[in-house]
């Protein structure tokens, strides 16, 4: 009797420690279970299949959603990545018919690249209920990027635990970006577009499971991944139904040339690729590299990137007529936007990073042969009337920086900005060196993207907290003015109009002291972004 009694005790507290029920979530075709994080309490949901296996038959197909798995999926390893590609490395763009060799470096910390990727993660505090939901959308040009280098736990603190924060993953490359008249008849076009949708989808369908509140999500990503955020705005002519969001967040938001799918610019990679895959001759050449081995399409993703011209990206979004109608300048002229608002935030001087100007040709860069390989569609006017706008702008070197910054990064957020007549906010990052990525410190401090590859950034805990804490103080309501945290001291932060023009600038004096001011745009800038609005037929904005 003494026996059973003490084996019933042990039942109940082998019981009693096991994982609780209330971190396995049930999302209708699996189980997943989630662990604790002990550092911060809050719930990790890591590995969430949110579509099907896009290999083989299903490249450059719609996202499906995933088979039915049984049992309970533990969710604590980190998903692998999508398949990876790299930057442009050339001195001349390919268009203008030459070409060379790079790839990207890579972590070993993150897991092994896959065309089985499309994976998010989700954290959450232990006790969320209808909490604001973020949805991170990586940077990294459309070629490379993952889940694994962003800790949502960051944010979950900078909203004082009152947030739901969900990463996601989305084909690159020639993965998810190959465009021509082929993809069209045959498959989908912009299906890495298309995959971060159906996440948004996924979202919208089972994240109140996860303490989330649908109603309440803002989509938000830096670099490509601002850039996202931009194209789901206009997406579907702005009238995506069901809404999938109510804000945007737009950081370092990069918008490259997005050319018709069947422009010839779009037409010559996807020959290249054919080529290079070995099915240039096939009689169905994109049946034919739905059958390519996987390492052999991505040797030829690699190759093909590493030929664009240094600092852009060979694989981008295209117009496809459906999905995304028209260009972005053109769609957001018309002002039919999804979402209620957006916050735009860029660093003072964008182009200045090394990997989009190489700083090896500071001395023999001439600003002409510069613009033309950047943008080789337009005409010897326009270049001569760029020019012309960027000549007071320091060395030749300085204007290559300025121009790739500006056209590329800068002015698309103000485009956004003035489509949402008066529902948005700017800011500025202006602590030197304000490069490219030299955010992303201050918002995920314990990410492996911010520890590897930007600045230090200020060590100062007032300003670190008011930068960081104005994208969360939106994402809770869409107004950075209304703060969680009352010793958060950052000034009234006016809403960017026509009329106004003002943003947020986050600086430093010499002597590291923190400034925080609403100042107006500068109007030579928008002068700049004037212009590339005014050739955007011409440079695939």
């Amino acid at each position: 009797m003494q026996f059973l009694l003490v084996s019933g005790l042990l039942a109940a507290v082998t019981t009693s420690f096991a994982a609780p029920r209330a971190h396995v979530v049930d999302v209708g075709y699996a189980k997943y279970q989630g662990t604790v994080n002990h550092d911060t309490g809050n719930v990790e949901f890591l590995g969430i299949r949110y579509a099907a296996a896009p290999t083989d038959a299903m490249r450059w197909r719609e996202p499906q959603p995933p088979q039915s798995t049984p049992g309970v999926q533990l969710a604590d390893t980190p998903p692998y990545t999508c398949m990876q590609a790299g930057n442009g490395a050339n001195k001349v763009s390919p268009f203008l018919d030459n070409n060379s060799v790079s790839r990207r470096e890579t972590s070993p910390k993150v897991p092994p690249p896959s065309e089985d990727c499309l994976f998010l993660n989700i954290a959450a505090p232990s006790s969320a209920k209808n909490l604001p939901v973020i949805i991170w959308i990586h940077g990294g040009g459309y070629t490379w990027g993952d889940a694994a280098h962003y800790t949502p736990d960051d944010l979950i603190r900078e909203a004082g635990g009152q947030v739901v924060v969900v990463v996601i993953q989305y084909r690159l490359g020639v993965f998810g970006f190959l465009a021509g008249q082929k993809v069209h008849d045959g498959g989908a076009l912009n299906a890495g577009l298309l995959d971060q949708q159906f996440a948004f989808q996924w979202v919208q369908k089972h994240i109140s499971k996860f303490g989330g509140d649908p109603e309440k999500v803002t989509i938000w990503g830096q670099s490509c991944g601002g850039g996202s955020v931009i194209l789901h705005l206009v997406a579907n002519d702005g009238n995506t139904n069901p809404r999938l969001f109510r804000g945007g967040i737009a950081s370092s938001a990069y918008v490259p040339p997005q050319y018709a799918y069947n422009n010839w610019i779009p037409e010559r990679i996807f020959t290249e690729i054919s080529e290079q895959s070995g099915c240039s001759s096939a009689p169905d050449v994109l049946d034919c590299l739905r059958q390519t081995d996987v390492n052999v399409l991505n040797q030829a993703n690699i190759n093909v990137t590493a030929e664009g011209f240094y600092g852009l990206l060979t694989f981008s979004p295209v117009v496809d007529g459906k999905f995304i109608t028209d260009r972005p300048t053109v769609l957001l002229r018309r002002g039919k936007l999804n979402g209620d608002a957006a916050l735009a935030v860029a660093t003072h001087k964008e182009g200045d990073r090394p990997s989009l100007v190489d700083p090896k040709i500071a001395d023999t860069v001439k600003t002409p042969e510069y613009i033309q390989n950047l943008f080789p569609e337009l005409t010897r006017e326009q270049i001569d009337e760029a020019v012309a706008l960027y000549a007071d702008m320091g060395k030749p070197i300085d204007q290559a920086e300025a121009i790739n910054g500006e056209s590329t990064f800068t002015c698309p957020s103000y485009f956004m900005l003035r489509a949402l007549k008066g529902k948005g906010f700017k800011g500025d990052l202006a602590i030197p060196p304000a490069q490219h990525v030299d955010d992303i410190p201050y918002y995920f401090p314990n990410s492996l993207f911010g520890k590897l590859n930007a600045t230090p950034p200020f060590e100062n805990t007032e300003f670190k907290k008011n930068f960081a804490q104005s994208f969360l103080n939106f994402a809770l309501s869409l107004d950075p003015n209304d703060k969680w945290d009352t010793s958060n001291t950052l000034p009234y932060w006016p809403r960017w109009t026509e009329e106004g023009r003002e943003e947020m600038m986050f600086n430093k004096t010499e002597a590291d002291v923190p400034v925080f001011r609403a100042v107006p745009t500068d109007e030579g800038l928008l002068r700049r972004c004037d212009y590339w609005e005014s050739v955007g037929a011409n440079i695939g904005q």
